[in-house]
């Protein structure tokens, strides 16, 4: 097996190329992994939180509201199926030919699906179709979405000096947060809108402004150089054939650990993020507005936090920030929901926020985790693929899966139950995947040493 050190040793490799990257340089490449990520986020996170609010009567009408709420955040679930196949496919050409392209590929992608979306006729105008088109859009979105974060991440990672390494990676996370933020306050002043003016046309808004966010990014994206070490590891003829076949033969194991680490994730995301606008109007007895402030506000902290995770790792460790998260996640569900639940708007404050804290510990530092565990030549592939499991296992159901357990139980400790069940698979698999990430960096120390002294 290949060591999964790489990434630790990547500025060594790189370095027989050129030294670290200028200030100037290591700035545009961030600016460009946070700007692509934050406009693919926004792209995804318009539709999650249209979908909490309005979608389920303009293209499933025919349905109870429950039922029509369930359906459009389904169209959520259909979106991370798109993705596996879109971490395949980029992935192969990720570690083919390099980093950049694919995430320019994947840009286009997306922003082109999200305008789609703000121009479909609903289910009034075109009948079954509508939400047939939808689903196609939301899948096409998930394919795009399936290219990025592993690309994003490693154009930082395998740029960065070592001891800046989990820092610098934390970036990438930090177009979720405003890829989020700007999704939700895009939304603030078009749900105000008088009379049926919202369900007429605001909704629209947010996807079809993703129009020019995509030309933005790609204005920044274009203008960034391919990873050293990818260069490196190309120039010296040791590129996978099929990325996916030497993934699933040489780290079968890192692809199921890394997978199953993003549980907790997934869970407290959606409990904060998107399932917090249903839950908080419907069951709790908010305002939408009440409800969207929240989640922006929450966002906002994760700009700050997701950085100072990553700041922590490069001090402490990523394993150990990480596992502080996770445990963090289990300690806070139920009380958090014990808060949320009293109906006081600033009990909910103290227990989303909370919430995004642990988020943050886990969410930011996961790119350098996931990174440490692949070697270069399948990096790519490894680390999205893991990704696009992950979020099927973590993420693509949660928000059915939050209204089901409502329906059945009757109230959120079952919810609360969840994260935690979550919290500890993530514990154990994150843990595991550590274990074995040192040992092959310790094994592959060891091969480096006795060929030196051969």
């Amino acid at each position: 097996m290949t060591s999964a050190s790489t990434v630790t040793r990547g500025s060594g490799a790189a370095s027989g190329r050129e030294s670290a990257p200028e200030s100037s340089q290591i700035r545009t490449i961030v600016a460009s992994s946070v700007v692509g990520t934050t406009v693919e986020w926004f792209d995804f996170f318009a539709y999650s939180t249209a979908a909490a609010l309005i979608l389920n009567g303009l293209f499933f009408p025919d349905y109870d509201p429950l039922v029509g709420t369930i359906l459009a955040f389904g169209g959520i679930a259909v979106g991370y199926f798109g993705r596996p196949l879109g971490s395949i496919v980029f992935g192969h050409f990720g570690d083919r030919i390099g980093r950049k392209r694919m995430l320019v590929l994947s840009l286009i992608l997306m922003g082109a699906a999200t305008f789609l979306i703000g121009l479909l006729p609903t289910y009034a105008a075109i009948g079954v179709a509508a939400p047939i088109l939808l689903m196609a859009l939301r899948f096409v979105q998930g394919f795009a979405l399936g290219g990025e974060w592993g690309g994003a991440v490693l154009l930082v990672v395998e740029h960065a000096e070592p001891r800046r390494r989990a820092f610098l990676g934390s970036f990438p996370q930090v177009g979720l947060a405003l890829g989020l933020t700007l999704s939700t306050l895009v939304f603030l002043p078009l749900v105000a809108l008088p009379g049926d003016a919202f369900a007429e046309w605001g909704w629209r808004v947010p996807f079809l402004i993703s129009a020019v966010l995509v030309l933005v990014g790609l204005f920044i994206r274009l203008k960034i150089t391919e990873t050293p070490e990818f260069e490196e590891m190309k120039d010296a003829g040791k590129a996978a054939k099929v990325p996916l076949w030497v993934t699933l033969k040489t780290h079968p194991a890192q692809v199921l650990l890394a997978a199953l680490s993003f549980a907790v994730i997934g869970a407290v995301f959606y409990m904060l993020f998107t399932f917090s606008l249903t839950y908080g109007t419907e069951f709790v007895g908010h305002e939408r507005s009440e409800m969207l402030t929240i989640a922006t506000i929450c966002s906002v902290l994760a700009l700050g936090g997701l950085p100072l995770a990553g700041w922590l790792a490069d001090r402490f460790g990523v394993a150990k920030v990480f596992a502080a998260g996770t445990i963090l996640s289990v300690l806070l569900a139920f009380p958090a929901f014990w808060l949320i639940d009293t109906g006081s708007l600033a009990a909910a404050y103290v227990a989303y926020l909370a919430m995004t804290i642990a988020f943050c510990a886990t969410y930011g530092t996961l790119g350098v985790l996931y990174a440490q565990a692949f070697d270069v030549r399948i990096r790519y592939t490894g680390m999205s693929l893991a990704l696009g499991i992950g979020t099927i296992i973590g993420s693509a159901f949660v928000p059915i899966i939050y209204l089901e357990l409502l329906s059945v139980f009757g109230g959120s400790w079952a919810i609360a139950l969840y994260i935690v069940v979550a919290g500890l698979i993530t514990l154990v698999s994150a843990t595991l995947l550590h274990r074995l990430t040192r040992g092959a960096a310790r094994r592959a120390a060891s091969a480096s040493t006795e060929g030196s002294a051969r």
